[in-house]
């Protein structure tokens, strides 16, 4: 569904959790300009609004996101792979992870996960994550939708969110796309498993990473409270 993404999503949904993030990492590394590594960048909808205030590197398992993200941050250097593995050599100021740690649906791919940041981080660095679902103990099933058009072309997505099994650590997430295009209509089902570790769960292999962490609250616009997790 990458060919879809910049009509499913767009940058200005995510201007304000950024602004509160941005603010988040200067608490923490001062006013100057620092480098940013996103793990996990996909289309770079985040990114577009945090490159002003770093240089930045985005990394990502999919060409197909990249691409997208390329074209919204032209001058961001952009490399294929997974943020459980990668390794570019170097190290930076800050790691954002925001998106795809939903993605770390085991214990051992959180860990690997939390590694990498460790692994890129400057002394005095921090890593910011947003785990949207831990703070629930279960997540009751629940639909959301919303159409999106641009020029010829429109996507209706209809999200449903379910936990076939309140006792792992995964939510299914189903999306069905009626995309039409030129007056023709085509459906299709896009299918995710989520992580929902419990808060405990968090910090303790954060701290098994060796990071100290705090917690900041915030509220997103139309989407309520979220916490974050500054991991230095």
């Amino acid at each position: 569904m990458a060919e879809w993404w910049p009509l499913i999503s767009e940058p200005e949904e995510y201007a304000n959790e950024a602004e509160i993030l941005s603010a988040v990492f200067g608490e923490f590394l001062g006013g100057s300009r620092n480098t940013l590594l996103d793990l996990g960048v996909g289309g770079g909808d985040y990114l577009s609004h945090l490159i002003s205030d770093f240089d930045a590197v985005g990394v990502d398992l999919s060409p197909e996101m990249l691409t997208h993200s390329k074209q919204q941050n032209p001058t961001v250097e952009h490399h294929v792979g997974d943020l459980r593995t990668i390794h570019l050599g170097r190290s930076f100021d800050a790691v954002f992870i925001r998106d795809a740690i939903y993605y770390m649906t085991g214990e051992a791919d959180l860990s690997a996960a939390f590694a990498t940041a460790r692994a890129h981080l400057n002394p005095g660095g921090v890593l910011v994550t947003c785990p949207d679902w831990f703070r629930l103990p279960a997540i009751d099933e629940f639909v959301s939708h919303a159409t999106r058009r641009r020029g010829n072309a429109s996507v209706t997505y209809i999200e449903n969110v379910h936990d076939s099994d309140p006792s792992d650590s995964q939510v299914e997430v189903v999306m069905f796309l009626l995309i039409r295009e030129d007056g023709r209509l085509r459906i299709e089902q896009d299918h995710h498993t989520v992580a929902l570790f419990t808060r405990d769960t968090w910090l303790d292999l954060a701290f098994r990473a060796d990071f100290n962490v705090e917690t900041r609250l915030y509220v997103m616009a139309n989407y309520g409270e979220h916490l974050a997790l500054i991991m230095g």
